[in-house]
């Protein structure tokens, strides 16, 4: 009798030691095990923690592509689930998984939902995660779009661009901020005018590590280069705090020829005609036969 069937004939013995555990994997690897056990559990690699104060409501399944769903309520725990990484998003988009286990004998469990956080509430010190199924990555449109600009996100495989070669990205120290999201440098020189407009910032260190923002604005003003995002960045960020600054991409042919010399993977349509051309009335000819002119 394998594994699967002594959990099948612990639950249907009338007297069982089972428990929950949910093990949270965040988009930057990090992984944090959860159970309402009494007693902290560990397989797979992780230690599902008992005083984490997590729990869910039930989980709705549904047959062929509806969506499941469920809920889990927790906490924050400086150890686990902090305020901080909550309003920073970092479990934005995070992978869950939730078992049904034997506490007795952790080897017999039963993975009874698996999908990724959706939208994430805090409220009076604790958390309530909705949690989607894996059909809801059905829900995203697929396919291309024809449009003139480029499809591509610059240094995706579409794109095959790499960001990191020199010239096109830079590790440097902020100066000045306003409201997270104006940020001065100086002697940031090498890059022409709005060189990082539409591209990335990244927080390097300090409580804004690993955070993203997207380019506004690539100012150059009484010498000093001034970035502006289009929302603020969802930790704080200090002077003296290191980012890297990643070029940015209009989308336009000429831009992915002259700047990047990437032209060969241009993933746009240039020659489309406008919505003007395709709305001009044939001229009038006087000739309404329908056969060919000679």
């Amino acid at each position: 009798m394998g594994v699967k069937g002594e959990f099948l004939t612990h639950l249907e013995s009338g007297v069982t030691n089972v428990c929950r555990a949910w093990a949270i994997t965040r988009t930057d690897g990090m992984t944090f095990g959860f159970t309402d056990h009494d007693l902290d559990l560990a397989f797979d690699g992780v230690r599902f923690k008992a005083d984490s104060g997590l729990s869910a409501l039930a989980l709705q399944q549904a047959t062929g592509l509806a969506v499941d769903n469920t809920e889990a309520l927790g906490a924050l725990n400086d150890a686990a689930v902090t305020e901080a990484d909550i309003e920073a998003g970092r479990f934005d988009g995070a992978e869950v998984r939730a078992w049904l286990v034997n506490w007795a004998a952790v080897a017999q469990r039963q993975l009874v939902f698996r999908g990724t956080i959706g939208e994430l509430k805090r409220a009076g010190g604790a958390f309530r995660a909705e949690l989607r199924g894996l059909a809801q990555a059905l829900n995203r449109p697929m396919g291309r779009v024809y449009q003139k600009p480029c499809t591509a996100v610059l240094g995706d495989a579409h794109c095959g661009f790499d960001v990191t070669q020199p010239g096109y990205g830079v590790e440097v120290a902020i100066e000045q901020v306003e409201d997270r999201s104006r940020f001065t440098f100086s002697g940031l020189t090498g890059f022409g005018p709005g060189w990082f407009e539409r591209g990335t910032l990244i927080g390097h260190d300090g409580e804004a590590q690993g955070l993203r923002g997207i380019v506004k604005r690539d100012l150059e003003i009484d010498g000093s280069r001034v970035i502006e995002l289009w929302t603020p960045m969802r930790a704080e960020i200090r002077p003296g705090d290191v980012v890297r600054l990643l070029a940015g991409c209009d989308k336009r042919m000429e831009t992915c020829r002259l700047k990047f010399d990437n032209l060969l993977n241009f993933r746009g349509f240039p020659d489309l005609p406008s919505d003007d051309w395709m709305m001009v009335q044939p001229a009038q000819s006087g000739e309404l036969t329908g056969g060919s002119r000679r």
